[in-house]
């Protein structure tokens, strides 16, 4: 049986009972980065009194799927209690895991997702912003134009969108967001159920201000407020497509919306 094992993301209390049972009858662990996952189970053994101790450990992230399931034994997923767990987090959730769940799918092997914690979700409950609907867009380009294009897609969601951002990016964010829309409501939260854990909410010229004067260590969790524009006032393709201007400035218009290549886009115009 394999379980897919969510981690705390920093104080260890909020690991389930129901988790720690699994890891103590577990006899296999996968996990995204083997050191860190023995150093949390040692930490769990000290605080809780446990026995945990699995025989085997596999590492499995994004850049050693293939080697990984072509010299895994398939069979120990289905004979034994195997936990895959992420280094901090729910799996799958802007984490490896999902190589791992579809290998599951496809090899009809039996498995479980445990709930636990999860920065999404408590940064979603802890901003006041969102009320039912949201996007989720985990971790965004690091650098350059899809960086760019991202966050102007993230200011035109028609829903609040969360941003998971390291503490090097952090304040490059709030700042191209002010320079694109100042106004707009961003809830940030660093170091989520630690014991540093800040949270911030103003609008994004504010908040560059107060984040200026601000530790910046730990991880970033964000939430940016939905567009003011209604779906019913956005541009469309098929608008801009009317339009009674050159090929290139229609080209400009759409590589800003969809975020095509332009010279691309402008070929096909004039085809």
């Amino acid at each position: 049986m394999l379980y897919f094992l969510p981690t705390p993301i920093g104080n260890l209390d909020d690991i389930s009972k129901r988790c720690l049972d699994v890891l103590e009858l577990c006899e296999i662990i996968i996990c995204e980065d083997t050191r860190v996952t023995k150093s949390l189970i040692t930490l769990l053994n000290a605080k809780f009194g446990l026995q945990i101790s699995p025989k085997e450990f596999y590492s499995l992230h994004t850049h050693n799927e293939k080697d990984f399931f072509d010299k895994f034994d398939k069979s120990k997923l289905e004979t034994r209690i195997c936990v895959y767990a992420s280094d901090a987090g729910m799996p799958c959730i802007s984490d490896p895991g999902i190589s791992l769940v579809k290998f599951a799918q496809q090899n009809s092997i039996k498995y479980e997702v445990l709930s636990g914690a999860n920065a999404l979700l408590l940064a979603t409950a802890a901003s006041g912003i969102i009320e039912k609907e949201f996007t989720f867009l985990g971790f965004l380009p690091n650098l350059g134009k899809e960086r760019s294009i991202a966050i102007q897609n993230a200011l035109n969601s028609l829903y609040p969108v969360i941003i998971y951002e390291s503490p090097k990016r952090i304040l490059s964010l709030v700042e191209d967001i002010a320079k694109l829309s100042p106004d707009r409501e961003i809830f940030a939260i660093k170091e989520a159920t630690k014991k540093f854990e800040t949270k911030f909410k103003d609008n994004a010229t504010n908040l560059l201000t107060i984040l200026k004067e601000s530790n910046l260590n730990g991880e970033w969790c964000v939430v940016v407020d939905r567009s003011p524009v209604s779906a019913f006032e956005r541009i469309s393709q098929s608008d801009i497509l009317a339009l009674d201007i050159p090929p290139k400035q229609k080209a400009k218009l759409l590589c800003k919306i969809t975020g095509e290549n332009s010279k691309k886009i402008y070929q096909n115009l004039i085809k």
